[in-house]
């Protein structure tokens, strides 16, 4: 009798161990799981349609600062061209490593004349100049010219930065091809005082 009840409490010793350990690998195995859904979810969302890119330098200033904190919508522009006015995140054209913010100005098919402190367009099939009105920069801003006019090939935009005097843009280095461009600025998330959605940048 004596044996018996030690079989039996040996028994009831061990059964909650190991459900205790059934407990742990299932919470194991739900953790694993939750890792690899989250993973299938958030690698496809980094690395084909937002991706992070952070200012350095003041080319965009008064609207983009250096160490703003910019999340870029890489999938529009697999449906849509690129428009006027949209601030866009491409490669350096001399450097591929390296990646630029500029602002849309010149569209493909479109002549840029930059004159008297102003940017104008010939449209296609048009024979007159027209300045543009850019309301995102600050009043009396000069454009300053370093060339002729520009030509905007096929399947390429001429591009400017805000900070007209401090800016390496279309007016160095020429238009840049669409495939060069890495997408649309979608969101500011940092500062968290100019925190802003672009929506219809144009």
């Amino acid at each position: 009798m004596e044996n018996q009840n030690q079989n039996q409490i040996s028994n009831f010793e061990i059964e909650p161990r190991i459900n205790k350990w059934k407990d742990r690998a299932n919470f194991a195995l739900e953790i694993i799981k939750t890792v690899i859904i989250s993973l299938a979810i958030i690698f496809p969302i980094r690395y084909f349609l937002i991706q992070p890119f952070m200012v350095d330098g003041a080319s965009m200033e008064p609207n983009f600062y250096n160490s703003d904190y910019l999340i870029i919508d890489e999938i529009t522009y697999r449906f849509e061209n690129p428009e006027r006015g949209q601030v866009v995140v491409f490669k350096n054209p001399d450097n591929k490593k390296e990646y630029f913010i500029k602002r849309v100005i010149g569209l493909p098919g479109e002549v840029v004349r930059i004159q008297d402190g102003g940017v104008f367009i010939r449209h296609i099939g048009s024979d007159d100049f027209i300045e543009l009105k850019e309301d995102y920069l600050p009043k009396n801003l000069s454009t300053m010219s370093v060339g002729e006019d520009v030509m905007v090939p096929d399947n390429s935009y001429f591009v400017l930065g805000d900070n007209r005097s401090n800016s390496r843009d279309s007016r160095y280095f020429g238009a840049i091809p669409e495939n060069f461009i890495t997408g649309k600025v979608w969101l500011r998330g940092y500062p968290f005082n100019r925190i802003k959605l672009f929506t219809n940048q144009n």
